[in-house]
Order: structure tokens, then sequence, then C-alpha cells
């Protein structure tokens, strides 16, 4: 393993080794306060006080788990790597959430009594073996020195139920991942091959309470109970989130994320609350996924570093509090001292004949769209849990459908570069009363391509938003924040749809249970861009690089290895 470790240290550039000696425990049982055993690995790297590395994931302890393991081992910590409860011989059943704070708890209990402990300890882990950092952060104390939470968030709930809707592609793809680990590997190359077509039938399967069985051949109960459990008010969710206690979180957090995952709004309410309650996080948003390589790259990198800095006392050199990369072309590394960066809120008005306009519109004629759910405008790219499916991907295919609105500013004459929180405002009239609305910003380049560059979905039921004498009604959306250069000549473009299935569950139009509706109802809606209901999108623009001083400067694009495009 070691000439492996050292040659993928080197293509990663990671700093060097402080031994290639690490011993290898595996299988060792840690018994929680019930009864359970938790199998766990312990790498051992053959020097003094090293500090501990937690690393706790229901996805296994092999592969690259295990190689990560060996390359934090040998910069010096001891690493611990746990299988949560009911996946990878560990016992009991896996419940997301549901065992994380007691079972994190009760492990941090063992380390402290064996011979190696220090005294202190850090975690480390991207999406779920995130989730289990938050669990315990508020409860670990001082001996909690650092974290390291990548693409993940301390409340999964809203990105559950984004705009109110269901996250459907992300919980049905992780229910299939999830049950997939328990198939013979032979078996499941095969499935991947065939390009997983269980999964899609299930994608597109009604009633949605049934979509598991058909692509696991199995009930997954946390899909059930989330399908059940979708309401803001739901007691369920009370003891699976642990945003309410991050304000008593006092270890260094250092974030990593991308502009295009499928956590990023949630983790940057994480920062915003930190930085609230007096902490001084480090955040690194990038052109990613989120499971793209340059995501993981990026986030060994920054963990060894903040791990080194706040865990073994090893500061290197200092680095601004925020860094983000700014797409598009022109774009690249950006230092701020905060998140987002001072900005200056720009309207951009839907307008008639599909123009996106700076200037206000006077009397219009509404765009009219047919939305129906039997044909659902489909998704294409952005944040979605596959990255191979996921980020930004040519929109022409389905702007080209007729139930697709599309507004197009004229050519940019400058660079126009738009960074921080992005929302709409869409007023409109519908003949149904259920319905969602889907906004999203693309890009268009100078040959005519549709980038799509952030979104969002609202949906709208009766009484969640007041509609006037006429019928009309304001639907605020909140699309995912963004750091992106608009390039001189290109254009920007606004889509207006209803919907974008699978990554949201199609809205039915009847207000039916989420996972008992079958009928489909199809209607017309109005899109409204007048003097008295102007339709725009805000957009927070920053000064030209040039112009923005030391506030918001241009760093190397060395830092780290960057896909073009996720």
């Amino acid at each position: 393993m070691r000439p492996v470790t050292r040659l993928v240290a080197a293509a990663l550039r990671l700093p060097a080794a402080r031994t290639d000696r690490v011993a290898v425990t595996r299988d060792l049982p840690v018994r929680v306060r019930d009864g359970t055993c938790l199998r766990t690995d312990h790498y051992a790297p053959d020097l003094p006080d090293a500090p501990c590395v937690l690393i706790r994931t229901p996805y296994g302890r092999g592969g690259p788990i295990r190689l990560l393991g060996r390359l934090i081992a040998e910069r010096g910590f001891h690493v611990v790597i746990q299988s949560c409860r009911g996946t990878y011989g560990s016992g009991g059943e896996f419940a997301p959430l549901v065992h994380e704070r007691d079972d994190g708890l009760d492990t941090l209990d063992w380390l402290r009594r064996q011979p190696w402990w220090t005294g202190a300890f850090g975690m480390f882990g991207a999406s779920y073996q995130g989730f289990v950092q938050w669990a315990v952060a508020a409860e670990a104390g001082d001996e909690l020195r650092a974290m390291v939470a990548v693409v993940t968030a301390s409340a999964t709930r809203d990105s559950t139920y984004a705009g109110e809707s269901f996250a459907l592609d992300t919980v049905l793809t992780w229910a299939e991942l999830l049950e997939a680990q328990t198939v013979p590997w032979l078996a499941r190359q095969w499935e991947l091959k065939r390009g997983q077509p269980r999964l899609a039938r299930a994608l597109a399967h009604l009633p949605l309470a049934e979509a598991d069985r058909v692509a696991t051949g199995v009930t997954v109960p946390f899909f059930q109970e989330w399908l059940r459990h979708h309401t803001p008010d739901a007691d369920y969710w009370r003891a699976r989130v642990f945003g309410d206690r991050i304000t008593d979180v006092h270890a260094p957090v250092a974030m990593v994320s991308g502009w295009q995952d499928i956590f990023l709004p949630a983790q940057l309410d994480d920062y915003a609350r930190l930085r609230a309650a007096g902490a001084r996080p480090r955040l690194t948003v990038g052109p990613w996924t989120h499971g793209s390589p340059g995501l993981l790259v990026a986030a060994l990198r920054e963990g060894l570093d903040w791990l080194d800095t706040h865990l073994a006392g090893r500061p290197g050199p200092e680095r601004a509090p925020v860094r983000v990369h700014v797409g598009g072309d022109g774009g690249g590394w950006r230092d701020l001292p905060d998140w987002p960066p001072p900005a200056t809120p720009t309207r951009w008005h839907l307008r008639a004949d599909g123009r996106l306009d700076r200037m206000p519109p006077d009397t219009e004629t509404p765009d009219r769209i047919w939305y129906d759910p039997a044909d659902p405008t489909p998704s294409l790219g952005g944040p979605l849990l596959v990255a191979q499916r996921a980020g930004a991907v040519d929109n022409r295919p389905v702007e080209s459908r007729p139930d697709v609105l599309t507004y197009t500013s004229g050519p940019m004459p400058t660079a126009v570069e738009v960074v921080g929180p992005v929302r709409a405002e869409i007023h409109l009239r519908s003949e149904l009363s259920y319905l969602d609305v889907f906004v999203r910003l693309c890009d268009v380049d100078r040959r005519g391509r549709s980038w799509n560059v952030c979104d969002g979905l609202t949906r709208v039921e009766p009484d969640r938003f007041p509609r006037d004498a006429s019928g009309a009604v304001r639907v605020p959306v909140t699309l995912w924040p963004t750091a992106h250069r608009f390039a001189p000549g290109h254009r920007l473009r606004v889509q207006v749809s209803g919907g974008a299935h699978p990554r949201y569950a199609r809205n039915p139009g009847t207000g039916e249970p989420l996972g008992s509706a079958v009928t489909l109802r199809a209607g017309w809606r109005e899109v409204l861009h007048d003097r008295e209901y102007p339709s725009m999108v805000v957009l927070p623009l920053v000064p030209a690089p040039s112009t923005a001083g030391r506030q918001f400067q241009i760093v190397p694009l060395s830092w780290a290895l960057l896909p073009s495009r996720g």
C-alpha cells in the first residue's frame, strides 16, 4: 500500500508524509449504549502524541476510504473509520440520522479509553459523513478541535423538501445506492452498465410510495417516512436535524462545497449562523457537483491543511477565510473576507417577446404555458446526487419544449459578474391551485448554447401565497447562490416552467398526498410581466476584479484540480 499512497499523494500534490509506517487494525468492535457493536478500523502512525481524526460512514471501510485513512495517518494522525449502525458489519438497522448522536458520542467515549488518546480529535467527511459530525459537534466539548465538513449541512430537512417540493432524484437515488451495497458486486456492475433501468422506471412511477420497491425490490423504511412526514412542522424531523445547536459548536469548521451541490444553500446557511455567533469558519466553494473529482481533491487538501493547523498545531501559510471559484469565461478563484461579498441587487425584468431587460415593463400581454404532469418538464443537469448527470449542461433541448418560457437579454457589452444569493419574483395566474414554479438562470454563449448557472423551485398551494382579486399570485423563488461571470458578448437567460422532473417530484395539480397521489391534472398558467405585476430575477452584481481592490482578488487556478464543468 505504501508505494500506492506515495503515488497518489504525489499526483494530488498533498503535503509531505510524516511517516510511512502505519499499523492498521480492522474490524474492532466498539459497543455502544444499547449493546450494538459498530465495526471500526484504526490506522495508527508510528509517531508519538498524534491526535485522532474520526470518520463515521455508511459507505464502507474499503476501497477509497481505506486509501483516505492511510493518507491522513501518514501525515501524523491516528485515523478511526467506523461503519454506521446497520452498514458493513456494524450491528443494528441503519435509520438515517436517528442514531448518529448517541453512537457518535459513545464512540468518543471509546476513543478516550484508548492508550494512544491524546485528548484531542477532529472529524472529517463528505455528505452523510458530515451529517454525523454535526450530530455530535455541540456536545463533544473542548476535545473536538477541528471539523472538515464537505458538501454537507447540519440540517437535511430543507434540502429534502427544497421549495417545499420533494427532492425525488436525490432521495430515491440515495435509497437505491444504499440498498445496492447489499447486492453482489458483479450484479451491481451489471445494473450500472445497463444504465440502472430499474431506478429510471422508479423515478417515473406513481404512486411515489411504490417507487422504492420498483427501484430496489424492497420497501425502504426511511423513504416511506420521508414521503409521509413532509410538512414543515412535522415533529418527525426534530430529532433528525442538528442545526438548532450549531451556535454551541466551538470547534473551528472548514466547509467545502460546490456551486452545483445539492446541499449548497443549507451549507451556506450553516456558515452564516456560525459567523453570526462569532465563529470564523473557512469556506471554499468551487465549480463542483456533489461527487466530482475536483471536489474530492480540494476537500482532501483543505482538510489536511485545516487539521494540521487546528488539531495538530502546525499552522501553514495564512489564506483568506473565503475562497470561491467564479464560473464562466474569464472567471477564476477569488479570495473574499466573508460571504456573501458586498453586491448591488439588480433587477432583470421578464418582458414581452421573450426579452430580459433592466428596464421595468409597462403594459404587456402575459405569456401562457400548459403544464401536464403526465409529461412533466424534465430536469437537465444542475445540483444532482450523481456527478455524471449533474452540473452545467446545454439547456437548448429543454428550452425548445412548449412548456418552458425563456427570457433572454441582449449581448453583454462588458463582463457582468454575479456573486451571491439569487432570487426571483414570478407573478402568475393559474387555473390550478396546486402548481410548481421552476426558475433557472443560464449563460448563453456566442454559439447560442445555454449553460445553466443556478436555479430553484417553489411549490404553490392554496393560502401559501395570497391571491389578489384578479387571481394573480406573487411567487418568490429562491435560487441556488452562485458566482458567475457573464463574458462580453454573452447573454443572460431566465427559464420559467412548471417543474424539473425527476429532480423534483412532479406536482400532480390535485393536492393529493405526496406518497399516494396518482391523479394527474394539467392546466394553463399565465406568467405576468407588466407595471402592476413585474416578474423579475434579482442578481447580486459585484465590481469587476480589476476595480474591486483587495477584497475581491483573483488567485491562481493551480490551487486545485478544476474540471471545466462540474
